[in-house]
């Protein structure tokens, strides 16, 4: 038997290539695999896999001909699994990981090489989620940056479904990779997500140590499918949506792309917002996240929302907050205590587009709920968490549809701004637009004052961007409310439309709010809009 203290310079053990059909009893999880990223300290990586019952494993980590650390655990008996938690590193590499299985006589190892410790990130959603650069503007010039870019590892999850959870993955689309034009541009909808990678990218700049971005998204998906059943049944979520539509198989036209080199692949029509992706309750919570669960990470980022307009849109505020707290437990478990129990969670707040529906509150309503309607995060109900708002992204030509805005550089930039106060600590970093801090009623002159708790600016005036609830007689309507005046950090709008008694007042409160970056309120030194908000006055 060789000796484990010698095993990173012996080529003569059996080295069984690290994928999903190495051996018949003994292997690394589907995501353990050359070119990866493992989260780097103060938490230790988990390296996990199957292998024979009974058997001894030893987990090797090595730099050169250098061992670093070993660890060794047994497979057991009643799932085949085995699993280590390496000592916390400090962010670099490249190393190598090698487990070797010991049965009686029989040795077996598996190796992975090439791998770096930094911060790994998950991302998931639906199709704004999905879209990949290749769809983004300015895609070809985004795809060749990204040869500087070595150190950020992307890795895509498989479109799956499950009616149970699943202990590991059942497919990869994309295996840890260093990002290339090919797998960054692979095609429509497909790999790699756009805003992860930007996202990943822009804190690679900062940070200037490793990333590595897993993604996990679903075009056409409803939040439902992303929770466990027992986080919606913690919100009384009828599972009454049973049927699972998956999406139609789409036939590419010869004269969309004006040429056939590897930037332009066969096209895809857009999705219609209509057209919706798995929905059974579920699902996808079961197939494409659950067996991610034993992996550290440092955070997650979320574009959804979409497909809850019309589906248990009034439960959003319930079910969001849950989804969060819940993926946050269960990797915290499932890493062994080594992911953080209150992981930062960053998410997009939803952009807008033309709408052929007459009622113009399902947007707004989403995005309100995606706060767990506090209008602004972090708050009381979703603690560490950062939000990207996106309403001024708006893209009435995009070829995708206005619902699939191509801009993701303005919103992977703000969400990375969220990433470093919150997730990083960064101190006096403007990441969040103004909010209203005191809304105070000045009846006698007609006017309603809004004190922001940041400087602002007024890019534009219009007589329907604030509008506020007029009641009278028992009834009440929402009326513009046009600014009169601002300052540096007050804004007094008009109320003299009302009649009767002012009741509450709402900004940008409409799917399409304003045209491209030029909404009416932003923080002066940082481009970041103003959210939108609904409050109610007192008297």
């Amino acid at each position: 038997m060789v000796a484990l203290g010698s095993v990173c310079g012996l080529l003569l053990l059996i080295i069984v290539r690290a994928s999903r059909s190495a051996g018949i009893g003994f292997r690394f999880a589907s995501y353990i695999d050359n070119y990866m990223v493992l989260q780097k300290e103060p938490s230790g990586a988990v390296i996990w896999g199957f292998g024979s019952p009974g058997a001894t494993v030893t987990v090797t980590l090595c730099h050169g001909q250098k061992t670093i650390m070993k660890k060794v655990t047994n497979v057991k008996a009643h799932s085949n699994t085995w699993m280590v938690v390496l000592d916390p590193m400090k962010p670099g590499g490249p190393f190598e990981v090698l487990a070797q299985q010991t049965l009686g006589i029989t040795n077996l190892t598996l190796r992975v090489h090439d791998v770096l410790f930094g911060d790994v990130w998950l991302c998931s959603g639906q199709s704004n989620m999905q879209m990949t650069v290749l769809q983004i503007f300015n895609a070809s010039k985004e795809l060749s940056d990204s040869a500087a870019y070595q150190s950020v590892r992307i890795f895509s999850v498989s479109l799956v479904q499950a009616e149970e959870e699943l202990e590991d993955l059942d497919e990869v689309d994309l295996s840890w990779s260093k990002p290339t034009a090919g797998n960054l541009g692979h095609g429509y909808f497909t790999y790699m997500s756009a805003v992860c990678w930007l996202f990943g990218r822009y804190l690679y700049d900062t940070l200037q140590y490793p990333i590595g971005l897993v993604s996990s998204s679903w075009g056409g998906t409803p939040i439902e499918v992303w929770s466990s059943r027992r986080s919606l049944e913690a919100c009384g979520v009828p599972d009454t949506r049973d049927a699972r539509v998956l999406q139609p198989e789409i036939k590419p036209t010869k004269n969309e792309c004006e040429s056939e080199g590897p930037l332009c692949p066969l096209r895809r029509f857009f999705r219609d917002v209509s057209v919706t992706g798995p929905s059974s309750h579920s699902v996808l919570w079961n197939a494409m996240i659950h067996p991610l669960q034993n992996m550290t990470l440092k955070g997650a980022v979320w574009y959804q929302g979409e497909s809850n307009a019309n589906y248990n849109r009034d439960l959003y505020s319930c079910m969001f907050p849950a989804l969060i707290d819940d993926w946050r437990q269960t990797f915290h478990s499932g890493s062994q205590g080594q992911t953080e129990r209150f992981f930062p969670f960053g998410f997009v707040q939803l952009s807008s587009y033309i709408s052929t529906n007459t009622s113009d509150y399902e947007f707004p309503e989403i995005r309100w709920h995606q706060t767990a309607d506090f209008g602004f995060v972090p708050n009381l109900k979703m603690p560490n968490t950062f939000m990207a708002v996106a309403m001024d992204l708006c893209d009435r030509n995009s070829p995708f549809g206005s619902i699939h805005p191509r801009d993701k550089q303005t919103v992977a930039y703000r969400l990375h701004l969220g990433a470093r106060a919150v997730a990083y600590g960064e101190k006096n970093l403007t990441f969040q637009g103004p909010l209203p801090k005191k809304i105070e009623l000045l009846t006698h002159n007609g006017l309603l004052n809004l004190t922001y708790d940041q400087e602002i600016k007024v890019h534009r005036q219009d007589n329907k961007t604030f509008e506020i609830s007029c009641c009278s007689d028992h009834q009440c309507k929402w009326l513009p409310a046009p600014v009169n005046t601002f300052s540096t950090q007050t804004l007094i709008l008009g109320i003299n439309a009302c009649l009767g008694t002012v009741v509450a007042v709402r900004y940008a409160w409409t799917t399409w709010p304003c045209e491209y970056k030029q909404c009416a309120v932003y923080h002066p030194s940082s481009t970041l809009p103003a959210p939108p908000f609904t409050a109610l006055i007192t008297h």
